[in-house]
């Protein structure tokens, strides 16, 4: 995937009478392996410009450009052209289907792509041993601790080798020891597969691996600067 461009964001909320500002007239340009974190506080706008960026949610106005593709405009299907085989999640909620065990939302992803279930089978378990999960393989979530549900996300949104992923507060429900180990893990794909990472967090040991931090507040972009 070449890189991205984000010109003239807006985007607003209702609660109640209320209007909530999303996003102000965001301009960003990312380029293809950046290793990069959005801070700020809560409501600064991380969450809705990641959701954005993924073709979750639409802005009200302005553009944005995956390479030649404009994906502010297109329609359903193509947008979830592009998530499937360009883009992993990695949401703070976790977002993993309940009735399925660790591996088979891990191979969730790679089914719909089409991957043969020997080779799916292969991928989820190399992947969820790399993620520390080796021998909860059959685990539904509920058997799991919030924290290893936030690796099983890790290990779905990472196993294809996406070109982009996107991550909302990864490390929210890690220990340091685990947040350290996945931070290394995002920074080895980042280094040695050329992923694009687009992180928001709160969390300081997070940004410390950034190369880029880009601090937002209250819908607008106020710094952006190398680490």
């Amino acid at each position: 995937m070449s890189a991205i461009h984000c010109h003239q964001l807006c985007k607003t909320f209702r609660q109640g009478e209320e209007v909530i500002i999303g996003l102000d007239h965001v301009d960003l340009d990312i380029q293809a392996g950046e290793f990069l974190c959005l801070s700020g506080p809560s409501g600064s706008g991380k969450t809705t410009l990641l959701n954005a960026i993924g073709g979750l949610d639409r802005p009200d106005s302005g553009e944005i450009h995956m390479g030649e593709t404009r994906i502010d405009q297109l329609d359903r299907g193509a947008l979830a052209d592009i998530r499937l085989h360009h883009i992993g999640f990695v949401f703070q909620a976790y977002n993993l289907i309940p009735v399925l065990s660790a591996e088979e939302n891990v191979e969730f992803v790679m089914q719909v792509q089409g991957v043969a279930a020997q080779e799916r089978s292969r991928k989820a378990r190399a992947i969820l041993a790399e993620v520390g999960l080796e021998g909860l393989e059959d685990r539904r979530p509920a058997q799991l601790s919030g924290g290893q549900q936030q690796r099983v996300a890790v290990a779905r949104a990472i196993v294809s080798q996406p070109d982009l992923v996107l991550a909302d507060e990864p490390t929210a429900n890690l220990d340091s020891h685990a947040a350290e180990h996945l931070m290394r893990l995002f920074v080895e794909l980042n280094e040695n597969h050329h992923v694009t990472f687009v992180i928001a967090t709160h969390d300081k040991r997070v940004m410390s691996y950034a190369r880029r931090l880009i601090k937002m507040q209250d819908g607008r972009i106020i710094s952006d600067e190398p680490q």
